[in-house]
Formats: structure tokens, sequence, C-alpha cells
């Protein structure tokens, strides 16, 4: 890191990198984020060396445990960012549920799922916003947008993207049948400005309409929420979080730019697969975990073979023995790749 902190001052030192706007504000968050990584492992270092000292010195040893446990703490915090790979994990996340297959009860599973991950990042103390809500005639929601602001939220929560299932007694069956819910859920990194992707204005055509559900008689008086669809792929996104009508344009085009990166990104990866002659299953579908209320109780990770035997905990947002159990299954399979290698 430090290294890479040599290399990037450099760079800001020439006049040519601050003739391109995204690429100097890319660099600078590198640097700002790089600089604050060290700073922390070379404090934990310092803390170290200082409790060793101490210890020779024969001091007391119950305050030399106390920092040894708190040391150990931090360097366990530190272990889990090694988990995280990939260039855009430090990012902030774009969440979005769409209910599937189940009619009201899969729009009620959405519901719980939207409510699982804002009691999730509340617990990490990363901050949430709504942008998004479709609701369901009956009950529920048919869909759900959220943003989550904080360090690694997209390492984290990329864990969750794939299709939840649920089992359980329907309170909306009158004769208590058991019922099959699926929902999805995606997950993109909030690339903000640091990615150059180009929207042409021509290519969109921006859509006004009254916010639906709560929201309060100005929002649903005023057509302040925004539905912008991207001509040449069709990607439709809305946004209605906001009373104004400008910052849920520009919400919505937040949203957009994530996800014209992500098919980006699936796109080149498919042809990369082509070329090695690999086939490649398109798109979101592979069903990941499991979430049994009746006949018994289960949560069980279909990737990892995680399993919790508390499903209302896990309901709760205690999410991270699954997370952790997939970035450790990721770790494993790099290693894997590059001991083959």
């Amino acid at each position: 890191m430090e290294k890479e902190i040599e290399e990037l001052t450099k760079k800001t030192a020439s006049p040519e990198i601050w003739s391109d706007p995204v690429e100097a504000s890319r660099v600078m968050r590198r640097l700002a984020y790089l600089r604050e990584e060290v700073e922390s492992w070379r404090e934990l270092e310092r803390r170290t060396r200082d409790a060793l000292e101490l210890a020779k010195l024969g001091f007391e040893e119950e305050e030399l445990e106390a920092e040894a446990k708190s040391i150990a703490t931090s360097l366990e915090e530190k272990e889990k960012k090694l988990f995280f790979s990939d260039e855009h994990d430090y990012k902030n996340a774009i969440l979005s549920i769409h209910a599937g297959a189940g009619g009201v009860d899969a729009q009620d599973w959405a519901e719980m799922l939207l409510r699982m991950y804002l009691r999730w990042a509340e617990s990490k103390g990363f901050n949430t916003e709504i942008l998004d809500t479709s609701y369901g005639e009956e009950a529920g929601i048919k869909s759900a947008t959220i943003a989550v602001e904080g360090p690694y939220a997209y390492g984290y929560l990329k864990a969750e993207k794939g299709v939840h299932r649920l089992v359980r007694i329907s309170p909306f069956d009158a004769a208590h049948r058991r019922h099959t819910s699926f929902a999805l859920v995606e997950v993109l990194p909030d690339i903000e400005e640091e990615v150059e992707i180009e929207i042409k204005p021509e290519d969109l055509r921006i859509e006004t309409f009254r916010a639906s559900g709560p929201g309060g008689q100005h929002m649903q008086k005023n057509a302040t929420a925004v539905r912008i669809i991207h001509l040449p792929t069709g990607i439709v996104v809305s946004c209605q979080s906001e009373r104004s009508q400008y910052h849920n344009k520009m919400a919505a085009l937040r949203i957009l730019k994530a996800k014209l990166y992500q098919k980006k990104m699936e796109e080149k990866a498919q042809e990369i697969a082509e070329l090695k002659g690999e086939r490649i299953e398109a798109g979101w579908g592979n069903q990941i975990r499991s979430y049994v209320l009746h006949p018994y109780k289960l949560v069980k990770d279909l990737r990892t073979g995680v399993e919790v035997t508390d499903p209302y905990r896990v309901l709760e947002g205690e999410l991270d023995e699954f997370i952790m159990a997939y970035l450790r299954q990721n770790i494993q399979r790099e290693r894997e790749k590059d001991a083959r290698r």
C-alpha cells in the first residue's frame, strides 16, 4: 500500500491527470483510502511494539491483557478486509429486491427481506436510504431499491445477490397451507463519478408520476417520482424517495449508471468465457439460500452449506455468518486458482 501511495502521489504531481476530472477523482479517492489504511496498520504496529516493551518491563498483567485483547479485536477487523479483493468492494452499495413467484406471499417475503437488510445495515453502523418502493395491492412490496452507505458496504452485500426462497404457513391462506415464495436480490456498487459510463441525453426517456404508498400529501399530489428508460438497453429505473423531482432524477441516474456498468462487466465476462469455450449462465437466477419456517426451522445457504436453526434471528439482520462464509469461500477459490496457475 505504501508503494502504491508513492506511485499515486507522483501521478498527482503531473499536470496531465488534472485534465481528466474522472481519473483525478478516482486517484484522489484511492490515495485517501490507502493513506487511512496504512496509518491504521502502522498504529496497530506501534501499539503491539509498545505492549511488548511494557511486558519486558514487568508492567501490570491485567492492563497488558486488556490491551492484547483490544489489539486482537482490531486485527480481526483488519483480517476481514483481506477478503475484499474486488476493486469496488470498498464502495457503497445499491441493493434491489424483487418479489418473484408466489403472489402476495412473495410480495410479503420481499418486504421481510427489505426489513432484514435494513436491520443488518443498522447493526453495522451503515446509513441507508430507500430510493424506490413499489407496493403490493394487498400486502408487501413488488420491489424496492435502497442505497447502503458505509465502508465495504458492497464488499459485504455482494454475498447476498441471488434468489432467496421462503417456506412457511401462509398468513394469507385461509386453509393455512404451506407456501413457497421467491424473491430476487440484486446488489450493485455505487460507482458515482469514479467510472466513466457515457449516458447520452437522447438515449433517455424521462417520465414523472405521483409517488405511491406512504409519503404525505406533498408526494401524493405532485408528480415528484421519476422513471428513466434507457432506450438502447431497455433498462428501467425509478426513484420516489425525495420530495424534490430533481433529487429523484439524480438518484435514478445514479442507479442507471450502476446498472449500465454492471451490464458492461457482464458482457465483458461473457466475451472472455466464450473465447475460452466456457458456458455462462446469464442473469441472477441462481437460488442461494432457503429460509424454512415450517415444518421445521432452518436457514441454509446452498453455496457454502452454512446452516442456522433460528431463522427469526437471521430475519432480524444477523447475516454475518453467511456473508463471512461466502467471502472465505471466494478467497479459497482464488487461492486454488493461483495454485493451479
